[in-house]
Order: C-alpha cells, then structure tokens, then sequence
C-alpha cells in the first residue's frame, strides 16, 4: 500500500470487511490507513451502514477502531436522508430495527404502518440473526399491492460480522424487486454516495479533486468494486469479508474481473496492510 498513498491521494475505504468485522478492528489494516494519513493523504471511509455517519463515527469508537486511521465518514443513511425527503411522501413504513431510527432524526418525515405509507424504507432486517429475507414474503407481497416504492438504505445483501455472514437490507430489496416493485437505493455501488465524497475529499483538500487521484478499497463484488468502476475509480481489491479467495488472490482477481470487466483493480491483497 506504500506504493499506492504516493499515486493517490484521497483513499475511499469500505470498513466493514476491511477496517473491521464487526467485532473486532483489523489491526493492519487500520495501521494502512494511519500511515497513508501520516504521509499527508486523506481517508474518507465509505460505507453502506443505513444510519447517519455520527452513528458510525460512535460504533467504530466501542468497537476500538483507532481515530487516527480516517477523515471523514460517509454513509448509505446519509444519503437515504436524502431519498427519504424526495420520494417519502411524508409517512414510511419501515423495516429495519430500531438502532436505525436515527436515521429519520431531524426530518419531517413519519414512520407508519404500511397502509397509511407513501412509501417504504428498508434499512434491513428485524432480526439479521435468525431471519433471512424469505421470511419477509408475505410482508413484502401485501407491500407490492399496495404498490409502495421502497428505499432501501443499504444494498448490501450480505456482511460478515465475526465467523457468521448475515443478510442485509439489499436482500430484501432484490426479493421485493424480483417482484415487480420500484426500489430507490442509497450507498454503493451508486454514485450518489461517491459524489458525497467526492465533495468531503475535496473541502478537506481545499481545492477540486480529480478521479485519477481516488482509489476506492473493499471487499464487495456488487458494491465496493462494481461502485468504484460505474464511478470511473481505480480499485483495490482486500480478498476477504465477503469475498472467498480460498482458490487464491490470481484466481480470486480474475473472478471477480470477469464480473465487473470495466474495474480497474490495481492491487490484490488477502487484508489491508501497508508494504
């Protein structure tokens, strides 16, 4: 990674998977971050978590992730915020758990049961531990009559957390798709999350900042690397989290390249760590 902090500038850095599993931080890959921001680079750690980025600010500060290691945070939640304005109507049918209720703070929106919503917002599921989207059916089925648009505040589908993946709101935002629904969605891999920060890099910067000096980092095949190469960023690739490299870091490349042909991947590594 020593290479990489002369040839950008500005690091976008996923975090679950990359910074953390949720549990417990990656060592080296918060000392990857530390040093590039020693080396006068910028950290913007960009992730799909549907809560506002004081919310994940808070959470990585009890999980013991190193203030050192990033600038700013940017989130799926602050974008939803956004969503939720334009497309809520006003009154949301949410599904999700309450820890995500920050993200309605502040906004003149109100949450309601789904006959009553203009809308419906999905930040995950109730219960990620036992549940997975197909016991969302029935839910999602009356939902898709009433024809509610949904917002779905992370496209994740899966995360690891610890030795478990667990299922996310960009599950149930697929299911409710397959349907026939219209979903709105926030975070990666779309490119309102980018431009948020774009423009975060570039006030820290104090000047307009150029895609050619941004490499995005994660672990995420349809978010992290598809996001990057939609958004015309250079990528590096950490071969774990989500990601199974067990056939090797080549053979993992070379997959995850023939799924998303445009990415430009510069670097491989099985974790973040700087050399």
């Amino acid at each position: 990674m020593e290479k990489l902090s002369g040839q950008y500038p500005v690091w976008f850095s996923d975090i679950w998977g990359v910074v953390h599993d949720g549990v417990t931080p990656f060592d080296a890959g918060c000392e990857a971050l530390a040093r590039h921001r020693k080396n006068g680079g910028i950290v913007i750690l960009v992730t799909n978590a549907p809560r506002p980025s004081s919310d994940v600010r808070a959470q990585l500060g009890e999980i013991g992730v190193r203030t050192d290691c990033y600038d700013r945070v940017v989130t799926s939640g602050d974008v939803t915020r956004t969503l939720l304005l334009a497309h809520g109507g006003g009154k949301v049918f949410h599904i999700g758990t309450p820890r995500e209720l920050t993200i309605f703070e502040g906004l003149d929106v109100e949450r309601v049961g789904k006959d009553e919503a203009h809308a419906i917002l999905c930040s995950g599921l109730v219960n990620d531990t036992v549940e997975t989207p197909d016991d969302y059916v029935d839910l999602l089925t009356e939902l898709r009559k009433l024809d509610l648009a949904m917002i779905c505040a992370n496209p994740d589908k899966i995360v690891r957390k610890g030795d478990r993946l667990l299922y996310c709101g960009g599950a149930i935002a697929e299911k409710y798709a397959g349907m026939g629904g219209h979903v709105y969605m926030a975070g990666k891999p779309y490119a309102p999350i980018y431009e948020l920060a774009m423009s975060e890099a570039a006030a820290l910067l104090g000047r307009t900042l150029l895609k050619k000096e941004v490499v995005a980092i994660g672990d995420g095949p349809e978010t992290d690397i598809r996001g990057a190469a939609d958004f015309g960023l250079d990528v590096v690739l950490i071969a774990d989290g989500v990601t199974d490299a067990s056939a090797g870091l080549a053979a993992t490349q070379a997959r995850i390249q023939a799924l998303v042909p445009e990415a430009h991947i510069v670097k491989t590594q099985k974790h973040l760590a700087w050399d």
